[in-house]
């Protein structure tokens, strides 16, 4: 009793300096500090904290996040598999088994058709539309309503924002589709459907184990990031073809997910906090992945043999269609998947007015290396 008489005058201190009264006395919510209730949410990540722009985008959010409290609250980032498989982690942290998971939505597709709607999208909005779309076109509000209706007690923060992928490493060679038959490959989202209706043996895995599984020939093929990040995980040691455009990531966004219980029990200021910080992330990791791509595409070329490949009309013509297809079938077999879905077409439309009057076009600055079929 004289211990909770303690921790109820401490409480209401904090309330009136103003730091807010939050529970006490869970594994995750400690002691009263001088700037309010000591915060500690651990983190699992389902990307390497050493890829830039991309897995170390957690890191820096962890690092804002003490830096604007005065280390009160802390996010403690592990790396994959460090706490739960990479895969594990929206249910891990719907349960509560630990407070945050850091990754792309697009890795739970199998439980929600529409995750990778949020994550990235083939032949899909660019980085400014696609954030356009998920902070004020609804796609947020859609997501956090995704993860309700399937009972995962979850909060989405967007928080990893990243333009155009290539659009994969090749042991060999693909200049037709009739090349795409048999082939073992990762590959991810709903980009990997589309592969699969070509003929790919499609397996989804998390980047750090992709190298192992080229080496081992486990896989022919890989696609995963921009170059600067395929560049640290070495996939240019096991494969020589790097092919472009990525036409099923023209962007990509990872996000932050927080136990929802959680969430709601930390105070108003802690959420703005977080949720600025991620924000942060968003700009930071856009720029600074856009910044290093030319120089890690010069080392692949001159110093690693990498032969890059820009495919044909043909075929980009061939991933369209079936694209296009598979949006189809997934919409016919999902009414949520075909309701994010024609959300996101509308919302396209409508920015259209505003993109095909204001962007110049993007011709090529130099003749492009082509597959041709």
């Amino acid at each position: 009793m004289v211990n909770r008489r303690i921790t109820t005058a401490l409480c209401l201190l904090a309330c009136l300096l103003g730091a807010g009264c939050e529970p006490v006395g869970s594994r995750r919510i400690g002691s009263v500090q001088p700037g309010g209730v000591k915060v500690d949410l651990k983190i699992a990540t389902c990307q390497p904290t050493n890829l830039p722009g991309l897995g170390d985008a957690i890191q820096g959010v962890a690092e804002q996040v003490a830096a604007m409290t005065g280390n009160r609250v802390e996010l403690t980032v592990h790396e994959p598999g460090a706490l739960v498989p990479p895969l594990e982690v929206l249910d891990a942290v719907a349960t509560g088994t630990i407070e945050g998971g850091f990754g792309p939505a697009g890795f739970w597709a199998g439980k929600m058709p529409a995750a990778p709607l949020f994550s990235s999208v083939p032949f899909g909005p660019e980085a400014g539309e696609y954030v356009a779309w998920m902070y004020y076109g609804g796609g947020l509000e859609l997501e956090q309503r995704m993860y309700d209706e399937a009972g995962f007690n979850v909060v989405p923060l967007p928080c990893a924002l990243l333009a155009a992928e290539t659009s994969g490493w090749f042991r060999r060679p693909v200049n037709s589709p009739a090349d795409l038959q048999g082939l073992k490959m990762r590959f991810y989202g709903l980009g990997g459907q589309v592969m699969q209706d070509l003929g790919v043996a499609v397996t989804v895995m998390p980047g750090g184990e992709i190298f192992q599984a080229l080496e081992k020939n486990l896989l022919d093929a890989t696609e995963f990031s921009m170059p600067a990040i395929d560049e640290k995980l070495g996939f240019y040691r096991a494969a020589h073809y790097n092919y472009y455009p990525g036409w099923h990531q023209q962007a990509t966004i990872l996000e932050l997910l927080v136990n929802k219980s959680i969430w709601k029990s930390l105070s108003a200021a802690d959420r703005a906090v977080i949720e600025n910080a991620c924000r942060a992330a968003m700009l930071d990791s856009f720029a600074k992945s856009e910044a290093i791509q030319a120089a890690a595409i010069r080392r692949n070329v001159e110093e690693r043999g990498v032969e890059n490949r820009y495919w044909s009309d043909a075929m980009l013509a061939t991933y369209r269609s079936t694209w296009e297809q598979v949006a189809a079938r997934e919409a016919a077999s999902d009414p949520f998947f075909k309701e994010v879905w024609e959300h996101l077409q509308a919302f396209r439309e409508d920015y259209r007015v505003w993109s095909e009057l204001a962007f110049m076009p993007r011709p090529p600055a130099q003749p492009r290396p082509q597959a041709t079929p």
